[in-house]
């Protein structure tokens, strides 16, 4: 009966032991090491979002320039002239883009010190 009770005992010591620090050490070291690539892995990814969102904007204007000067033969004198349209010209442009303004002959200019960040 003795030797039963031991054997028990030893069952529940080794459940009951946990893990050593080193090995929590370097479960930690590694999550941190795939912590600092996930983070940037996701700065790159947002830094390219931001171009890419700019270089599109900016051809959206350039194109809504050019159907504006084909329906009436002139570039827009104001950003108005695309978003709300002018008498027999429909609106081009569902809102007014932040990053680019009217440049000259269908060429969208960059707004000056614009919150966007495009470059």
């Amino acid at each position: 009966m003795p030797k039963q009770l031991r054997s028990d005992e030893d069952h529940k010591s080794v459940i009951e032991q946990g893990f050593t620090l080193v090995e929590l050490l370097i479960v930690i070291v590694i999550l941190g090491i795939l912590a600092g690539i996930v983070v940037f892995a996701v700065g790159n990814l947002t830094s390219n979002a931001t171009a890419n969102s700019c270089a599109t904007e900016k051809q959206t204007i350039s194109t809504a320039e050019e159907a504006y000067k084909a329906q009436t033969g002139a570039y827009p004198t104001a950003m108005t002239d695309l978003t709300a349209g002018t008498g027999t010209v429909q609106a081009l442009l569902k809102t007014t883009p932040t990053g680019y303004g009217l440049g000259s002959n269908g060429v969208p200019a960059k707004i000056p010190g614009n919150p966007n960040g495009c470059q």
